[in-house]
Formats: C-alpha cells, structure tokens, sequence
C-alpha cells in the first residue's frame, strides 16, 4: 500500500503536467492529494520499516551489561517503552483527527481529509502493536503485549490529560529508553509529549507537527527523489558513470581517485543516502582504486568519506528538507551548493594523503605487471563509447535541476519528472529494471522515508514547543554575549555542529536545530543560504564521526572490516573535509555567487 501511494505520487504530477496544456485543467487539487499520498507513503511505510528492522536507533548502547537475561530485559524495556510511546501518540492524532471530523474539509472527488488523517493513529497504533509484540516470546504471549502496551500508553494519555506530569523522570526514563535500543522517533515523540503534557498544553500538538510536515508542499521531492536514486543504483548506472569518469580522468592513481570521489559525491546526491552509495559502489571501486596502487585502506577511506559529499548537491534529500525548514527557495540551494561541493571534493582528494605517492601497492600485489601509475592520462578513444553508453543517466541532473531552475515545474513535479525518467530509462533503454527490481526500489524507498518522516514529525514537534517557550531569542542575547565577533561564531557554530552531527540523524538535527540555530546566525548578519551549507557540510562530517556515524558502520558491513578500522582510516579525510568546511565557512560568496548571478533580471 505504501509502494501503490509512492506510484500515485509518481503519476498525478504527470498527468498534472500533460493535462494542463491540453485541457486548461489538471488533476483537482494535485498538490494537496499529493501530499496527503506522502502522509499514506509516510504512515505504511514506517510500519514496513519497523517489520524488517530499519526503523533508525542509537544502537544498543547498554549492550555491555550483564549477560543474556539481563540484555533480554532491556530489549523488553526498549521496545516495551516504544510501544507505550506509540499508544500516547496514537490517542493524541485520534485527538486531531476528531477535531476535523468535526470541520469536514475536503481534500478532492469528495475524499474528506479525515479518512487520509485516519492513518496517523492507525499507524502508531499499528506501530505500537509490533514494537509490543517483540517484548515477548511465542505466538499468544506476543499478542497480548501487542494489545496490552500501546493500550496502556493510550488509556494514560486519555487519563492523565491536562495534568501536569514531572519532567525530569520522564526524560531519565527515554534517555534509558533509547540506549537500550529503543527507535529514535520513540524518543524524540516521547521527549514532545511530556513537554507539552508538562505544560497542560493539548497532546494533539505532536499530532499536528507530524502531520504539517508530511502534508509539506516540498516534501513530496524527498521520497520522489529518493526513488530515483535507488532506481539507479539498483541497475549498472553506477558502472557506466564509473566508466565515464575513469575514461575522462585517466586511470592512474590520481584520475582513479578523483573519479571515485567525483562518482561517489554524485551518486549520493541522487541516491539520498551516502549509506546507500557504498553499498552501491562499495564493490566496483575497491578493485579499481587497489589496481591503481592505493592500498585498502586507503581505498576504503576514500569510498566511505567520498560517499558523504553529496549532501550539497542537488537534488540531494537534505539540501531539500534544509530549504524547507528555512523557507529558501529549493532551486536556490541546488545553486548554492554546487561551488562549495567541489571545494569539498577538492579538499577531500588534495588534503586527504589519497593522492601521496608513499605506500603504494607494488604490481604483484595490485594483480598487475605493471607499476602504479600517478599520472593524469585521460583515455580519449574511450571518453566518446562511456559518454554514449551513460548518456542517460548523465541527463538525469539536468532533468532534476533543469525543469525546476527553469521555473517549469513545481519541486515535486520536478521530482516527479526524475523518477519517472529513472524508472523508464531503466526499463527501456538499458533493459535493466526488471518488475522484481522496481518492487524492491518502492519497498525500499517507502521504508526509508516512512522512517524519516517518523523522526521528522517527532523533531519538529519538539522544535514548536521550543520555539513557543522563546528559547531561540534566549540563546541569541546569551551567544552574542559570549560570541560579539561573527568569525568567533561561525568557529563555534561549526565546533558544535560537528558534535551536533556526530550525535544525531541528519534529518533530526535539520528539522530539530535549524529553527532554533538560524536566527542566531541571522543577527550576526549571515546569509541563510550560506548557513545552510555551513550546516550541512557539518553534517557531511557528522556522517564519519561515532556514534552516529552511518558511514563507519555501512563501510564495516561492506567490506567486511572492523569497526575500528574503518574509523581510524577515515580520520585523515575528517581533518581535510573539516578545513573545507572553515573555507566555506570564510568564504559566502562560494554559496551565494552562483544563486545571485543566475536570478538577476
């Protein structure tokens, strides 16, 4: 059901774009039905997520203590707590859904919005039910803790509603919540509901925050964009623009490394998840950077920090999800992150020691006869067949950017557009995307976004409560009284966010932190803009630094390596980014030039 809303979403936009030049009219009310599919894709998809384990937590972090029992009871009081979390947040968008039921809009062809609300505590419930079920061994004994927990949870929150609730045991008790295991939305949904139950204030705030951000009008682009990506990187695109980018670069150490990092940045972009980049191209590009001479680890350090730049190109989910929390055009930070991108790239090739002619393989052990090379030889015989045979997927970005730069389609027509033209240049020009494939791609997709939604509906019911309370004007009087110089600031600002980022999930800490860190940056006189690429380029780290630190353990599963290993092959790439990042922190014109000088009259 959530892959068959991820299609509708996919068509209504088209037929939306051929009917309006033909007929005068589209499809009524595309957009609003639209974005209520992505409230569908978001609800079903994260009880998909649940069912096959990908709903995002810190780990266990508890997992040291005692032996086997006790790491089963806090499992059960993980989950179990999850559950209970689930229950209060299903009564509180019943809470919701009866206020519109009461209001009756309509949302098109006579569908009353209520029936699509429906979902949000169908889904928790649905949710809780699962998280419930895994607290206990055995078929009748795992229902009755599917009945029984997010039961309890919601027959509290009806009972409990309206009186005050101590805060401080509450948050001890999610804290414990989540290093025991416990899914990250659970946390943050939980943290929500005893701030506003603390405060007397309705439970339906939680509800409501959920179910502005999936009803978005930009946030369609997230999983249309994401399904190209995962359209792509499930058939051979990664191997012909490998092909590409070798034949443009050469193939000695230098143009080896540089198409990697180049091929890397872009696939991320696409894909919407570095994690995904690895796996995808983990296995083409180890041999080929070991041909070349660059030891393993070399190689392993260079594929898993690579993977993370793509967060500042377009149409990169996060560059999205930024511009609509901060109310930036979208084709706006496309623009802006293309200059600063490359500067990242650049720092990452140059400053990381990939391209040191120190340590390279000998032949023998690079299974060739001949020596590493660290020339740039392009090979020009090859360029044109690459070019030829990857032209498809070279003209996906101009898709993505083209019609939305262009002003031709909205973001998510524009999106619509991309992973329609992933879906049929798959299909039919290279024959490559079987049904079985393009199954497997809308399954994926509606569980990844399914469970980003969750967090992103939880985070920003946390940032409204924090918002109300004037928090940010608090933090702006106390930053400027210890920060009166705007370098100093922007010093900080990235110190915290590499912290921020190495303890969060990217699209928490955008929806979470962005609210309350921008109008501080904004009264030292920065571009929101630039922020955003300061922000995100800290987040780019964020992704090779423990313990939230997705690449290290996507990059330890793929190529079979410790944990530690990889860690301590990235920390070179760490510091070479990090200095990338002070330039594009020095420099705003690197991020403002592009979208200034393009929207001049």
């Amino acid at each position: 059901m959530a892959s068959l809303a991820l299609m509708l979403m996919v068509l209504i936009p088209l037929l939306e774009i051929a009917l309006r030049p033909m007929m005068g009219r589209g499809v009524d009310n595309a957009p609003v039905l639209v974005q209520h599919l992505g409230l569908v894709l978001a609800m079903l998809g994260a009880v998909a997520a649940e069912r096959y384990g990908h709903l995002s937590s810190l780990g266990n972090g508890l997992a040291g203590l005692g032996g086997e029992r006790l790491q089963m009871g806090i499992q059960v009081f993980a989950q179990g707590s999850a559950a209970l979390v689930c229950g209060v947040l299903a009564l509180a968008s019943w809470r919701l859904v009866a206020t519109e039921m009461d209001v009756a809009h309509g949302l098109a062809y006579g569908l009353p919005t209520w029936w699509v609300q429906m979902l949000m505590p169908v889904g928790f419930a649905l949710l809780g039910a699962k998280l419930g079920a895994r607290c206990a061994q055995g078929r009748w004994l795992k229902g009755v803790c599917a009945v029984l927990l997010p039961g309890l949870g919601f027959w509290l929150g009806s009972i409990y509603e309206g009186f005050e609730v101590p805060l401080w045991p509450v948050v001890a008790w999610l804290l414990a919540a989540l290093l025991g295991g416990a899914p990250i939305f659970a946390g943050l949904g939980g943290l929500a509901l005893a701030l506003f139950w603390h405060e007397g204030q309705p439970l339906a705030s939680v509800a409501l925050s959920h179910y502005q951000i999936t009803v978005n009008a930009s946030l369609p682009a997230l999983p249309l964009f994401t399904l190209a990506g995962l359209v792509f990187a499930r058939t051979g695109a990664a191997a012909r623009l490998g092909a590409v980018f070798l034949a443009l670069l050469g193939g000695g150490v230098t143009g080896t490394v540089v198409a990697a990092a180049v091929l890397c940045s872009f696939f991320t972009a696409f894909t919407g998840g570095s994690g995904v980049t690895i796996l995808a191209l983990g296995g083409l590009l180890l041999p080929l950077l070991r041909n070349a001479g660059l030891p393993e680890q070399r190689g392993i350090s260079l594929v898993t920090s690579a993977s993370a730049l793509g967060v500042l190109l377009a149409p990169s989910v996060p560059l999205i999800l930024y511009a609509v929390i901060a109310r930036v055009p979208i084709n706006t930070m496309f623009l802006a992150g293309l200059l600063p991108a490359l500067v990242m790239v650049a720092c990452l090739v140059l400053l990381g020691g990939y391209l040191r002619r120190g340590g390279l393989l000998p032949a023998p052990a690079r299974g060739a006869d001949t020596k590493p090379s660290t020339t740039h030889s392009p090979h020009a015989p090859r360029i044109l067949p690459a070019l030829w045979t990857a032209k498809w997927e070279i003209l996906a970005p101009g898709i993505a950017i083209g019609s939305l730069v262009s002003g031709l389609a909205t973001p998510m027509e524009s999106a619509a557009l991309t992973a329609a033209y992933a879906v049929t240049t798959q299909a039919f020009a290279h024959r490559e995307l079987s049904w079985s494939l393009l199954g497997q791609a809308l399954s994926d997709c509606a569980q990844i976004i399914g469970g980003v939604m969750l967090i992103l509906g939880m985070a920003l019911g946390l940032t409204n409560y924090l918002v109300d309370s004037g928090l940010p004007n608090e933090v702006i009087d106390w930053v400027q009284a210890l920060l009166p110089n705007k370098y100093l600031f922007l010093l900080a600002l990235n110190v915290f966010l590499l912290a921020a980022g190495s303890l969060m999930e990217i699209y928490a800490a955008i929806v979470f932190l962005v609210p309350l860190l921008l109008p501080v940056a904004l009264s030292y006189g920065i571009d929101p803009v630039h922020f955003g690429i300061i922000f995100l380029a800290n987040m780019e780290m964020g992704f090779l630094a423990p313990p939230a630190g997705m690449n290290l353990y996507f990059a330890s599963a793929m190529f079979g390596k410790p944990l530690r290993y990889v860690a301590r092959s990235v920390l070179p790439a760490v510091l070479a980014i990090f200095l990338g990042m002070l330039v594009i922190s020095r420099l705003p014109l690197l991020s403002t030039a592009l979208p200034n000088w393009l929207s001049r009259p």
